[in-house]
């Protein structure tokens, strides 16, 4: 917490020493090593009076529960927080935007994936999102390089309505020679449900008959995930 002075007004940013400004912090040390207040702190500028911007990140932040809270905000939601108003939620909203289609664009850098926690990291901003269940196939070639991310399901992603053929139909088309499939569940809990065991079990029967290695089930909560291959659930 920011220290106040005799008078009981809270310090401004340029009072903090040079070296713990979030700014010169990032010219010096990276973006990598900013904490999300400080990267908030940067890209709101100012604060208001009585709260400077690292205060008013900080509110911001745990008043919206965390980057993922924010990201789902809308402009009127934003622009009517104390201390932003619509130039701050406009800034605000772009960055978020920007932060998206960079997500979107990534998966044509074609990421290797070599553990649950590589697919988790792809999807699970994006994923963790949703108000939604929406059912997605990482499509993988031997090495295990990303071809492809489909989503195959939305709405109410259970055992009923899951047809294995069209989780598979990507994979045959591009051809893959493995998947992980991935689904979110929008209530924040990753736990797997006796439905989402029995989907995987039938995915991997399918994919042993068809040649197409189902590596991993992953279920994205808020903010994190739960892998059914590192939990030994239906493999």
């Amino acid at each position: 917490m920011l220290a106040t002075s005799p008078e009981g007004y809270r310090l401004t940013i340029h009072d903090m020493p040079v070296d713990e400004r979030p700014r010169e912090r990032l010219q010096h040390y990276g973006a990598a090593a900013l904490s999300n207040v400080e990267l908030l702190a940067i890209l709101l500028r100012t604060g208001i009076r009585g709260e400077n911007v690292i205060n008013l990140s900080t509110r911001l932040l745990t008043e919206r529960g965390g980057l993922l809270g924010l990201a789902k905000a809308d402009f009127v939601e934003l622009a009517g927080v104390k201390g932003l108003g619509p130039a701050k939620a406009s800034q605000l909203q772009a960055a978020l935007e920007l932060g998206r289609r960079l997500m979107a664009a990534s998966p044509m850098v074609r990421p290797q994936i070599t553990s649950p926690a590589d697919a988790a990291n792809l999807l699970m901003l994006e994923m963790g999102m949703l108000e939604q269940e929406h059912l997605r196939v990482l499509l993988l070639d031997t090495k295990h390089y990303v071809l492809g991310s489909p989503t195959i399901y939305k709405g109410n992603v259970n055992a009923s309505i899951i047809r294995v053929a069209e989780v598979f139909k990507p994979a045959v088309r591009e051809p893959a020679a493995a998947i992980i499939v991935v689904h979110n569940h929008p209530s924040g809990d990753p736990t797997p449900s006796p439905e989402d065991v029995q989907v995987t079990q039938r995915l991997v029967e399918a994919g042993n008959l068809l040649d197409i290695a189902v590596l991993d089930h992953l279920i994205i909560g808020r903010q994190r995930y739960i892998s059914l291959k590192e939990r030994g659930i239906a493999f």
